[in-house]
């Protein structure tokens, strides 16, 4: 399983928001513009919250394996690497997801004397922050499954059965 590369997550975040901010200002230009949800903060700060818990779960059972505890429970690899998948596409969700709201709320800056549309572009910020909470806690999750390097392989010494 490849890791996760902060560049592709950027990449994604930036491109979501240069989209979001043009489709913004065309959508504002026909007619009203879409509102952002005050649940879009709320269940992505859930979703970096269950990451978090996921990551810090797994580790301390990791630590008590590697410390061979005699009541430590022990990882199963494929729900080690479920949760890795998890985090991971939970990650580029939420950059896209934060793009999005990102350009949204840059084009909403420039009417914030508008009640509403000040609303909507605090919603859109904690939108952005709960974004990158989530990316957060998928990169610490991957850190904390991912497998220690193998000094055997990688010296190309041929091992014999």
């Amino acid at each position: 399983m490849r890791e996760l590369r902060i560049r592709t997550l950027a990449g994604v975040f930036v491109v979501a928001g240069v989209l979001s901010w043009a489709g913004a200002r065309l959508w504002n230009s026909v007619g009203t513009l879409p509102s952002v949800p005050l649940a879009a903060p709320i269940v992505l700060a859930v979703i970096a919250a269950i990451l978090l818990a996921t990551a810090l779960s797994l580790r301390a059972r990791l630590k008590a394996q590697r410390e061979r505890r005699p009541e430590a429970k022990g990882v199963d690899p494929l729900m080690a690497a479920r949760a890795v998948v998890f985090g991971q596409s939970s990650a580029l969700v939420a950059a896209l997801v934060a793009g999005m709201y990102g350009g949204t709320g840059v084009f909403l800056l420039e009417s914030l004397d508008i009640p509403a549309r000040r609303d909507q572009a605090i919603y859109a910020g904690f939108s952005v922050l709960a974004g990158i909470a989530v990316i957060a806690a998928a990169l610490f999750l991957e850190r904390v499954c991912k497998l220690p390097e193998d000094d055997d392989d990688n010296t190309g010494a041929a091992s014999t059965a």
